[in-house]
């Protein structure tokens, strides 16, 4: 017994340790066992909550997802501009609380303005007076949130005080790598959402397959580490959870590809269902199968052209993304924080959960900009032409494209 209670070295192994503390105290260990399945229910009620919530908000369509995007970006910011809350400084400082969000509430008017500048032409289409004011909005939209945010500048500089220069300036510039790191990556989501909410749903469904196998897979196979900034993460989760993650993304694709509700790309603000004929990526194509036994009962097999793309998704998703939750880590660490909230049990706040989404958002918007065919009606075409040309300009277009016509008739006879 003397032997167990001599103190380890420095240089002994964590490992053995581990298992000598176990030796004296059982007790400790089973109630270590019964903490770590506890915990693990109820993260898994908790995802089934959010798993239900988001599949009626699916239902719903596009406006109440990306509803559900700004509310959590609105809750994400939140907990972010607490971590650097003083409360003595900011009762010396009333209002400066006000300029944080002042200054996220004018970017979010900029970035959505850019984003759903087409969508609320479209909405508006019918009425020729607004019409003509929201083409007049949209034109100067960015010369507005210009001056707003200059307006916010000046704010800021009328509410320094001499010895809270320091405080202010460091929220200054935290506000801004908010903006720059957590709005700005999350809000290409709304954009994906436009294209079809197929290129949320995908991406954002690897995500949370990459995170749940890696779970489970490191919670019962876990033994060698990944990383230091993330201690529980394991080599077997994070192998195990990218197989698994690609596969899924090739079926689920598959899947996702025959609803037209997902599909369809929405080119307006209303919530009406959508239908539309779907595009060459969910068309499925056949492939013969040959060299199988005569008997066995499948001869060809379809792939939707989507389920390509998919892969690509999935290997980002898998490969990539959790880096963002490692960023995430080591940022908490820094602050010697577990979560940045406490919102939902058993996985912390909303930004613990949104790291490796923000990510994953920015790229597929620029993989489906970069390598998707893209689809441009002649209705597109048309408002753009309506919206950025003068009248003179239209007549010109005109003449010219009737020269174009005439001169094609000629050289077919």
């Amino acid at each position: 017994m003397q032997d167990h209670l001599i103190p380890s070295s420095p240089s002994t192994p964590t490992r053995i340790r581990r298992r000598r503390t176990q030796e004296i105290f059982p007790e400790l260990s089973k109630v270590d066992e019964q903490n770590k399945y506890r915990s693990m229910w109820i993260r898994t009620y908790s995802s089934l909550w959010m798993l239900i919530s988001i599949i009626i908000i699916l239902y719903l369509g596009h406006l109440y997802i990306c509803a559900m995007v700004v509310v959590i970006q609105i809750i994400m910011t939140f907990e972010l501009f607490n971590l650097l809350r003083r409360p003595d400084e900011d009762r010396c400082l009333p209002g400066f609380r006000l300029l944080n969000w002042y200054f996220f509430f004018t970017g979010m008017l900029f970035v959505y303005g850019r984003i759903l500048s087409q969508q609320l032409v479209n909405t508006v289409t019918s009425d020729e007076f607004s019409y003509k004011l929201v083409g007049k909005v949209i034109k100067y939209q960015m010369v507005f949130c210009y001056f707003l945010y200059i307006s916010g500048l000046v704010w800021f500089i009328l509410t320094l005080k001499k010895r809270t220069y320091k405080y202010q300036f460091g929220q200054y510039a935290w506000t801004h790598m908010i903006l720059f790191v957590v709005f700005t990556q999350s809000s290409f989501t709304v954009a994906n959402i436009f294209e079809g909410i197929f290129w949320f749903l995908l991406p954002a469904s690897l995500i949370a397959m990459n995170d749940v196998a890696a779970y489970f897979f490191g919670f019962f196979f876990g033994k060698t580490p990944l990383i230091k900034l993330s201690p529980k993460k394991t080599w077997e989760g994070f192998i195990g959870a990218s197989i698994a993650t690609i596969i899924t993304a090739f079926l689920f694709a598959n899947v996702l590809g025959h609803f037209q509700w997902l599909t369809c790309p929405r080119k307006d603000l209303s919530t009406g269902w959508l239908q539309c004929d779907p595009g060459p990526l969910f068309k499925p194509e056949y492939y013969s199968i040959t060299g199988w036994p005569q008997w066995f009962p499948l001869k060809e097999i379809s792939i939707l052209p989507v389920q390509w793309h998919a892969l690509c998704l999935g290997l980002f998703a898998s490969i990539i993304a959790p880096f963002g939750g490692f960023f995430a880590s080591g940022f908490k660490r820094a602050f010697k924080i577990k979560d940045f909230g406490y919102y939902i049990p058993g996985h912390g706040g909303f930004t613990d959960r949104m790291d490796c989404q923000m990510v994953m958002a920015i790229f597929v918007y620029i993989y489906y900009q970069s390598f998707v065919p893209q689809d441009y009606s002649v209705e597109m075409i048309l408002d753009q032409i309506v919206r950025n040309l003068s009248f003179e300009d239209q007549k010109a277009l005109y003449y010219r494209l009737g020269q174009m016509f005439r001169q094609r008739q000629l050289e077919n006879y």
